[in-house]
């Protein structure tokens, strides 16, 4: 398993109902897009969240957050949230939220 299917499912629930969602398979994970960007995912038991590179510093000083580098390599305005900091579905939310909020504002692919 590439990807923690529970995670999957709680991030799929929180998304529900939001306009021009699609998932696809990517990075050994599965993304979550909107209106064509990167939102959020999960790769293995870590949600990713695309925050940007405005908030990105900022982002990575939150306790759960770490670099997104699964190339080897970190991926300025993305971030990985370990486990511990998503097990409270409000704790998810917010994590979301922001990347929603990131992609909201980008021009529609």
């Amino acid at each position: 398993m590439a990807y923690d299917e529970k995670l999957a499912g709680r991030v799929r629930a929180l998304l529900a109902g939001t306009r021009s969602l699609t998932e696809k398979e990517i990075f050994g994970g599965l993304a979550f897009m909107v209106r064509g960007h990167m939102c959020c995912g999960v790769e293995k038991d870590r949600l990713m969240v695309r925050v940007g590179p405005e908030q990105y510093e900022t982002t990575l000083k939150r306790t759960h957050a770490r670099e997104m580098d699964f190339t080897g390599r970190p991926l300025r305005g993305f971030v990985y949230v370990l486990p511990t900091g998503i097990k409270r579905q409000e704790s998810l939310r917010q994590w979301i939220d922001m990347g929603l909020s990131y992609v909201s504002a980008l021009p529609r692919k």
